[in-house]
């Protein structure tokens, strides 16, 4: 079974067979010790009639006793390891399906780091999170086919062959019947991974819901929109629940086929068997045989039906999961590139491979026309959020960008290095369980000395005060046990510990009161003397500290300068700050503190 430590290899991601194959490919041993474990046990169990038979006709019938213990004792053999041959086809057979249950773990996790940013852009989490609990079960769920399925197609054609030397007749009663079966099952197998991937489709969609009305519940409140979400969850709900019942009635006709048409098989042999025998043309050791015979293939017949049903819903659950890893991930370079080597510089999509800039250096987006000089605090304001935040994506390379580092293509520049000096600080990036110095740790060690004055440039004290055991204070996942001001400002702490050459914050204070974000923009320019520091920004408070803004309209910088000076001359950026203090809270002191820095 694969280790949590080893490289689960390279998926096939042609298709959800082509996915199911290259699991068994990654195993090719076990996978054959199953199939030859599965049919040693099903053979075994078909070899116990044949030895019952004989026990009948050598040995009760003409009074034998010596041919009578010794078919007896055979029979103790064989059944005795056959126990053990089917305890070691459980255990292969399980070790088949864990493998192929992590390794599929392994490549879904694996991918989806490499996907990185670019992950929530080209798929939602419901997506993810479907795949990781239901089709990761599913495909293992699916590789039964290596072990049963292969024993039951063995133990058919020698049971068939143990007939015949009994019964032509017999024989090719059996012989016909799975190709029956195949044929009432085949139309049905097609229509479930139909219904299967719609209703899989629907889940996802719903799932992402659950995800956004948890998330947004208070804000739905707030506006008065729970009831008309809840109507509409209800009726996706609804729909989901009849595609659900169109499933199950597909799976249900697939299991009642699988236990009744062996029974169904198994009356029409021992039927042809008994009149046979009471034609005299079969002995009784031979009657008893042919209804073991077929009693035995009840199980391996319900395996080949339960295999097609395990397979069809095994290749639906691959198919999404070769959807996730044919995602690719930001590029770390790119190519058709018209490049000036010697500079660096270029006006394709890429230029190759070029290292980072050594010492700090200029980030230009020539989009926008933002230019941001390395150890200051620069401010972007615009009135549309996603403008300003396009901005920051480029600069952060979270997307295509024509952005500058030093006059190269940040492009060009290795992802690994990009990541190492520049982070984007979003202020809703996730955060994960943990007690709240992990969380704010991230994946360093950070020092006590380190937090205490991360904790404090980020006016945190009191979070950390007010936990029942601090820093070792455990913390939900996305931090729903904390309030919005105190998630934004775990946030900040954890991007200033991160302590990157270049911090990008997105609206590191939008939902802090006047009184707490006025000693956060003092902390923070103090704490990032020296570093790059870009923040997006309407307020009043945090632009004051800003040693340069860049008012930008219709994602095009207007206007540059200190916030005071923009403030007398640009009409524009002088409303859009003063509507900020105005629509702050006046219980909290907002407005009074926004108007005091406009004025």
């Amino acid at each position: 079974m694969i280790d949590a430590y080893e490289d689960p290899g390279t998926p096939d991601s042609r298709g959800g067979w082509a996915y199911l194959a290259w699991l068994v490919r990654c195993q090719p041993w076990r996978a054959l010790a199953g199939a030859v474990l599965a049919s040693v046990w099903m053979v075994l169990m078909a070899v116990a009639p044949y030895l019952l038979s004989k026990a009948v006709d050598d040995g009760l019938e003409p009074g034998d006793t010596a041919a009578l213990a010794g078919w007896t004792a055979a029979l103790f053999a064989v059944g005795a390891f056959n126990a053990w041959v089917s305890i070691m086809r459980h255990r292969t057979m399980t070790r088949v399906r864990m493998d192929g249950y992590f390794r599929t773990t392994k490549v879904v996790v694996g991918h989806t780091l490499r996907l990185g940013a670019a992950l929530p852009r080209q798929v939602g989490a419901a997506e993810v999170v479907t795949i990781g609990v239901s089709d990761v079960h599913t495909i293992a769920g699916a590789l039964t086919v290596i072990g049963p399925g292969v024993g039951s197609v063995v133990v058919y054609v020698f049971v068939a062959g143990l007939l015949l030397s009994v019964s032509p007749l017999l024989a090719v009663v059996v012989l016909l019947g799975m190709p029956v079966v195949a044929v009432l099952v085949g139309p049905l197998m097609s229509r479930l991974q139909g219904t299967e991937t719609e209703y899989r489709e629907r889940q996802g969609v719903l799932t992402a819901r659950i995800g956004d009305l948890a998330g947004g519940l208070r804000v739905l409140n707030g506006l008065g929109g729970k009831e008309l979400f809840a109507a509409s969850f209800d009726r996706d709900s609804q729909r989901l629940r009849a595609q659900g019942y169109r499933v199950g009635a597909v799976t249900s006709w697939m299991q009642a086929l699988g236990v009744g048409l062996p029974t169904l098989f198994l009356a029409v042999v021992t039927w042809l068997a008994a009149r046979l025998a009471a034609q005299g043309d079969l002995t009784v050791g031979e009657l008893v045989s042919v209804y073991g015979y077929v009693a035995v293939l009840i199980g391996p017949v319900a395996f080949l039906v339960d295999m097609g049903y395990q397979l069809s819903r095994g290749v639906v659950a691959a198919r999404r999961v070769v959807r996730l890893l044919r995602l690719k991930p930001a590029p770390d370079t790119d190519t058709d590139t018209d490049t000036d080597t010697s500079t660096g510089t270029g006006t394709g999509t890429g230029t190759g491979v070029a290292d980072a800039p050594v010492e700090p250096s200029v980030l230009h987006d020539p989009v926008s026309g933002v230019r941001v000089a390395p150890g200051r605090l620069t401010a972007l304001v615009g009135a549309r959020h996603t403008e300003v935040t396009a901005v920051v994506d480029r600069l952060g390379r979270y997307g295509p960008t024509d952005a500058t580092w030093g006059g190269v293509r940040l492009d060009a520049v290795p992802l690994d290095q990009v990541r190492d000096r520049i982070l984007v600080a979003d202020n809703e990036a996730d955060l994960f369980a943990g007690s709240l110095r992990e969380v704010v740790g991230g994946r360093r060690a950070p020092s006590p000395a380190d937090v205490g004055r991360a904790v404090r440039a980020a006016a945190a004290d009191d979070i950390v005060q007010g936990l029942p055991e601090g820093l070792e204070s455990p913390v939900t996942a996305q931090g729903r046990s904390l309030s919005g001001g105190q998630r934004q400002r775990v946030r900040l702490v954890r991007a200033l510990l991160a302590d990157p050459g270049t911090l990008l914050a997105v609206e590191p204070t939008s939902a802090l009161d006047a009184h707490t974000e006025a000693a956060v923009a003092q902390r923070l320019r103090a704490a990032r003397t020296g570093r790059t520091t870009v923040v997006t920004t309407t307020s009043p408070l945090l632009l004051a500290q800003a040693d340069t803004v860049h008012y930008l309209v219709d994602g095009k910088v207007t206007a540059t300068g200190h916030h005071h000076d923009l403030l007398e001359r640009e009409p524009g950026y002088r409303s859009l700050v003063a509507r900020e203090s105005e629509d702050s809270d006046p219980e909290t002191g907002a407005g009074a503190g926004a108007e005091e820095v406009v004025r």
